[in-house]
């Protein structure tokens, strides 16, 4: 499979960071405007956008839950279902899930990879209580 050598996704950052020397909005491109994308959705709760009700992968409302098998396969099929329904541009390969129970705390790490782009990527994602 070929791989793309120019600018196919773009995108702007969240943080909005610009450039030091020309101070324009610094663009994120092809497999980090795609990583972007699929943390944004991951992190997205249910009821959260309006008119799109079930688009996100809800999983800080997981977080008060007791982890246990069950909760964990919830996880990780949220994060499936929203990736292959909002992203089309990815091909879920793995997603691990990892109780830090004494933080209160969930690490999801997504293995992924984007259409024309043969690497895998990869985004984690550490869901935290903040009080």
């Amino acid at each position: 499979m070929p791989q793309i050598n120019e600018i196919v996704y773009s995108d702007l950052p969240l943080n909005l960071t610009s450039h030091p020397i020309t101070g324009n909005i610094k663009m994120l491109s092809n497999a980090d405007a795609v990583k972007q994308s699929v943390k944004n959705l991951v992190l997205t709760n249910f009821f959260e956008r309006p008119y799109d009700a079930f688009k996100g992968g809800d999983i800080l409302a997981q977080l008060f839950e007791n982890m246990d098998p069950l909760t964990e396969y919830n996880l990780t099929k949220n994060v499936e279902q929203v990736l292959k329904n909002h992203e089309p541009r990815v091909t879920v390969d793995d997603i691990k899930t990892r109780v830090i129970e004494d933080q209160n705390a969930i690490n999801m790490e997504i293995i992924f990879q984007v259409i024309n782009i043969p690497e895998q990527l990869t985004v984690t994602v550490l869901l935290e209580r903040v009080r």
